[in-house]
């Protein structure tokens, strides 16, 4: 044996003394795009492009909803987390948000295909809202979310400055669902029946669903605007949950 290979003999058996260390495989969210949200792909002519895997619009709503100011910890409240505190009013607001969004995909395409929770401060409209969402990107289905207040007054902000202001619309406008949280909080001017007709009008008119918390009652919503109120109305005949009581209030318990 030549001295090169008893040196070669000498590493190999140093190394059976140790176990070999597994390759773990990589874990990814989406093993499609192994979490880049890009995927590659080839047209009838044989010409290679890169699009957007379908799990994107998720990723981007997740990332819209960190930056609305909910918190991380309140973005994990599902509908297990919802106390109804035997309230029959809870009870029912808590199955209605379920079977919307258990069925969801059902009725998505239809002129019925929101859902509203509206009434009493305090009794868990936003948590009821966002457990939608929460169940709703974990199916792929990606969800705008609008703090109303705050989006409004960006938009208010932008107003003349036509390509920034449409640029800012079409984000919800254009979304798959879009959820309004407390809709209609704070001062309400001319600017605030302009913005959201245009956004209510549009989802309206193409069969695209809402998801809606407001302090408003159904009233309300038509003394606020009658166009605006009576189409989120109609869009969310069936799943309109008015909460009523200061009882309901969690806050005060």
């Amino acid at each position: 044996m030549s001295g090169l290979e008893a040196t070669l003999s000498r590493i190999r058996g140093r190394i059976e003394k140790y176990p070999r260390l597994e390759q773990k495989t990589p874990q990814y969210e989406c093993p499609k795009c192994r979490d880049t949200g890009w995927i590659e792909y080839e047209d009838a002519n044989g010409y290679q492009f890169a699009k957007h895997c379908e799990c994107w619009e998720v990723r981007e709503s997740r990332r819209f909803m960190e930056q609305s100011g909910i918190s991380e910890e309140f973005q994990k409240k599902g509908f297990d987390e919802f106390d109804t505190r035997n309230n029959p009013q809870l009870v029912n607001a808590k199955y209605k948000a379920i079977e919307y969004a258990r069925t969801f995909l059902q009725f998505e395409h239809t002129r019925r295909n929101s859902i509203m929770f509206c009434g009493q401060v305090g009794s868990g409209k936003t948590h009821l809202g966002t457990a939608i969402c929460g169940s709703l990107m974990g199916r792929n289905i990606a969800v705008c979310y609008m703090s109303y207040r705050n989006a409004a007054t960006k938009i208010k902000q932008v107003m003349l400055d036509e390509a920034v202001y449409s640029r800012e619309l079409q984000r919800y406008m254009q979304a798959r669902v879009l959820y309004v949280d407390d809709l209609l909080k704070g001062r309400i001017t001319e600017s605030d029946i302009n913005i959201l007709y245009e956004i209510v009008n549009f989802r309206y008119m193409n069969n695209m669903p809402l998801i809606i918390s407001t302090e408003k009652t159904i009233d309300g919503l038509l003394e606020f605007d009658e166009a605006t109120g009576s189409r989120m109305i109609e869009m969310c005949r069936g799943n309109i949950i008015q909460l009523q009581g200061r009882e309901l209030n969690y806050r005060l318990a």
